[in-house]
């Protein structure tokens, strides 16, 4: 599973850097984007999309767990920022934003944990350069309690999936997001390509070298409100 991440001011760059060498229209991406290393549920990131409708590659701000249309409000009932890949299309939450509104959430690395509960200890896993392109779902939710023209009516939001952990992580957690190759995101994002069990699978198969490659070191326990690089700093 993937609950803490980060994501610091260098993804800026490593965003219009991708947008940009794929030739497509985009929007006007302002890398304004202030580094934080404590990103949580409910919280807001930043998700890669293919607009069909504009044409174009968008980089937006969403609201991390992914609500349904149905949702009477932005809080699930139950916990929606990590969809487990397998069965994935058995789910009616993740089934209709599979077919077409696939996205890629950047990251710089994430966090998870080992141990008993009251001592455990966090472990921080990054690339060796350049962000992780983790694969997401993306889904519109509206609050009809607010007016057509108020623009805090629609509301942007996204989750990632996950997938059994490959062996070079599996000390750590039985578990792991589906990090996408950057060759392959287009393709996930693609919404004229159907999005099925299929493809959902090709991408857990295009992520193994990806997980296989990330580094990790043990960091120092943290509270819920901390924030900061030197969060990742490795202990001896």
């Amino acid at each position: 599973m993937c609950g803490r991440f980060a994501l610091d001011d260098k993804v800026n760059a490593s965003i219009t850097e991708f947008v940009t060498s794929t030739g497509r229209n985009h929007n006007d991406w302002t890398p304004d984007w202030a580094g934080r290393w404590n990103i949580k549920p409910t919280q807001q990131i930043a998700v890669i999309l293919d607009d069909a409708k504009a044409d174009e590659l968008r980089v937006e701000p969403a609201h991390w767990s992914l609500v349904p249309p149905w949702s009477d409000s932005l809080r699930t009932k139950f916990p929606t920022f990590n969809a487990r890949t397998e069965g994935i299309t058995s789910k009616p939450t993740w089934k209709g934003p599979l077919k077409s509104k696939r996205c890629i959430v950047p990251a710089s690395g994430y966090y998870e944990w080992t141990g008993e509960k009251g001592a455990k200890t966090p472990w921080w896993i990054q690339p060796a350069e350049g962000i992780i392109g983790f694969a997401g779902l993306y889904s519109w939710w509206q609050d009809k309690n607010l007016a057509d023209d108020d623009p805090a009516r629609w509301s942007l939001t996204a989750t990632m999936l996950t997938m059994p952990t490959v062996d070079h992580l599996a000390s750590i957690h039985d578990r792991n997001p589906v990090a996408l190759p950057e060759t392959f995101w287009e393709q996930w994002m693609d919404p004229g390509i159907t999005g099925n069990q299929d493809l959902v699978d090709e991408a857990v198969n295009a992520s193994q070298g990806e997980m296989e490659a990330l580094g990790y070191h043990r960091v120092m326990p943290f509270k819920a409100s901390d924030d900061g690089p030197q969060m990742t700093a490795p202990v001896d």
